[in-house]
């Protein structure tokens, strides 16, 4: 998640969760702030953001596998940046984050509709994060369940 834009405030944070007029969350990446996405994955798979902790995705054809269900790479991507935008809402202007690993439990798929990811920080200290993720479907039932680490490091001056 190294990249996302500088946090609003230039240092100062707002709560995470708090929106602007719009509806958006003032911390979140580009994507979730206007038009145009972070980069080109949140463009390619159209990554919606909610808040720094929620994450919506509209399932389309060219997100379906041969099989003919929802691609695990789709809801992996979901997690890594919905648990990306969390931490990064709770870091200064001096740090910088990295995914390290990411345990993903696929429960059950989707074919159609929207997915939405919310993740929570679980702990964090001065170099490491753990947070905890959980996709659903938009008639509740429970897609994937995910825990990861991310590196926190100092910024390259």
């Amino acid at each position: 998640m190294q990249g996302i834009p500088a946090r609003s405030g230039a240092g100062k944070k707002t709560s995470p969760g708090a929106a602007t007029a719009d509806g958006r969350a003032p911390n979140a990446p580009a994507a979730a702030r206007g038009p145009g996405a972070l980069d080109g994955v949140t463009a390619f798979f159209g990554l919606r953001w909610e808040s720094p902790e929620t994450v919506r995705l509209e399932i389309r054809p060219e997100l379906i596998n041969a099989g003919g269900l929802l691609s695990g790479v789709v809801t992996y991507a979901l997690v890594d940046y919905c648990m990306g935008s969390t931490l990064w809402a709770q870091t200064s202007e001096e740090e910088r984050i990295a995914t390290i690993s990411i345990s993903i439990n696929y429960i059950q798929t989707a074919t159609e509709g929207e997915i939405v990811c919310r993740t929570v920080l679980d702990r964090r200290n001065r170099t490491t994060a753990v947070l905890k993720s959980h996709v659903e479907a938009e008639d509740g039932r429970l897609l994937v369940t995910a825990i990861g680490s991310y590196s926190i490091f100092p910024r390259k001056r």
